[in-house]
């Protein structure tokens, strides 16, 4: 693999999609708050990215994404009176509380699908998940959000036999 077909950074809160709750009527609604608003941020820089390139087709071939999704630590990782704002020293180095690494994946993929990046989520064969806290490694942004990348798989003499 030498350079992704689809390249994005994405601002917001990353939300997870997970559980549906029922109302008192019957319908059923998504458990988290956040879903929403992060499936639009994906889907918006998504369609950003894509105005530029007339072109493009959504992705029908094996793909492997990979994710960074940042996230703002809590307070409760920061002291407090003259030691506010300084990270304190129990607070762990990689988020490991919710939101799931999967559920986050899954309303990433879904707002990618929605843009018209990928043909299906079913197209997506390899994973690549991390979870990072603001500024603490590799991809990891300087507010919440997320680097997405999207490698095609097959070569292009594979893509023409499928």
């Amino acid at each position: 693999m030498t350079a992704p077909a689809f390249h994005i950074t994405v601002h917001g809160t990353p939300g997870p999609q997970g559980s549906k709750t029922r109302n008192k009527a019957g319908a059923l609604y998504e458990s988290s708050a956040k879903v929403k608003p992060w499936r639009e941020a994906v889907k918006s820089a998504a369609l950003d990215a894509l105005a530029y390139d007339e072109a493009w087709q959504p992705l029908r071939e094996a793909v492997r994404i990979d994710v960074v999704f940042t996230l703002r630590r809590p307070k409760h990782h920061y002291g407090t009176g003259r030691n506010e704002g300084l990270l304190k020293p129990s607070a762990p180095r990689f988020p490991t509380g919710k939101p799931d690494t999967d559920k986050l994946l899954r309303s990433t993929q879904d707002a990618l699908k929605d843009a018209g990046v990928l043909l299906d989520d079913s197209v997506v064969t390899a994973v690549f998940a991390a979870k990072a806290y603001v500024l603490t490694g590799a991809d990891a942004l300087a507010h919440p959000g997320a680097v997405v990348r999207v490698w095609r798989l097959n070569t292009p003499s594979e893509e023409s036999e499928s």
